[in-house]
């Protein structure tokens, strides 16, 4: 089955009402997107940390899903009227059916973290069968190894877990550190993470993998001091953490954060300093990994 796609612009102001309004007229998806991407005038919704500048574009560009026979006259003007919009430049598109999951696999290959480490899709055959291979699909959390804060914290992990060490990933996301520690032979790892989607991911995640990692809501996870704590989050949230993650990290243990831009590597660590002695700064395209050691009480 063939199907029509519908292209409109429209200002900050409509463009969320329109996308709600073509769903109303039997759109089956609806996409909106900045309308002058990969131009001069291209507009960042985000600031470097992740916070929100503004809700929308000034310009957006609003598709929507139609079934092949719909009336596209009719679904313009109904549209227009309902918003009272004079009539807006439109684009109508044919897109042939697909096999959609297998051509969103296909964008997802296994991807290599270091000589013995892999991070490989559930649809794909190891490339290295011999290799440490952690199974990991793309999905509602942060964290398939593809993003550079990921794999900085994986790769600390594949050169430093010896055996045997407790590991706490604060902002699990999927869980894939905590399983990756496992798998490199750490004694037992635990994941913590405000969204409770994470948490069940995390979970599903670390049981393919076949290891016994275990996560938690914040105010569900048991009190212990891990060898090695590691949170890959954002500075911001970073720094404000920070006497958090120090109680939660032994005398002596490890703390490994990542998610930093280079810019905002000095603050953060600056707001580890009462607590631990930084060693290492790692940086990998514009991100940084910050690594310190506790110190042990007088």
């Amino acid at each position: 089955m063939n199907w029509l796609s519908l292209t409109l612009e429209a200002d900050a102001q409509h463009a969320e009402m329109l996308s709600n309004t073509l769903l109303q007229l039997g759109a089956l998806s609806v996409d909106i997107a900045d309308a002058r991407v990969g131009t001069d005038d291209e507009q960042a919704i985000f600031d470097a940390t992740g916070g929100l500048m503004t809700k929308a574009w000034r310009a957006s560009r609003v598709s929507g899903l139609f079934p092949a026979d719909a009336d596209i006259a009719r679904i313009l003007k109904t549209a227009s009227s309902a918003l009272r919009l004079p009539a807006a430049h439109f684009t109508v598109t044919n897109v042939p059916e697909q096999d959609w999951v297998s051509l969103a696999q296909t964008q997802f290959a296994p991807i290599q973290i270091s000589s013995r480490l892999w991070i490989v899709p559930s649809w794909h055959t190891p490339p290295d069968p011999g290799a440490i291979n952690i199974a990991l699909d793309p999905g509602l959390a942060f964290g398939t190894g593809s993003h550079t804060t990921t794999r900085l914290c994986l790769r600390w992990l594949d050169e430093h877990i010896k055996g045997g060490e407790a590991v706490l990933d604060y902002g699990c996301g999927s869980g894939i550190l905590a399983i990756a520690a496992l798998k490199l032979g750490a004694g037992c790892a635990f994941g913590v993470d405000s969204d409770p989607q994470a948490v069940l991911v995390s979970q599903a995640n670390a049981e393919q993998n076949r290891v016994p990692a275990a996560f938690y809501a914040p105010q569900d996870a048991p009190q212990f001091q891990a060898d090695v704590v590691l949170a890959n989050i954002l500075a911001n949230p970073l720094k404000v953490l920070a006497p958090l993650l120090a109680d939660a990290t032994r005398g002596g243990g490890v703390l490994v954060l990542s998610g930093i831009l280079a810019d905002q590597a000095r603050d953060v660590g600056q707001a580890y300093r009462d607590w631990f002695d930084l060693y290492e700064t790692c940086e990998e395209q514009g991100w940084v990994r910050l690594c310190g050691m506790k110190r042990s009480s007088p």
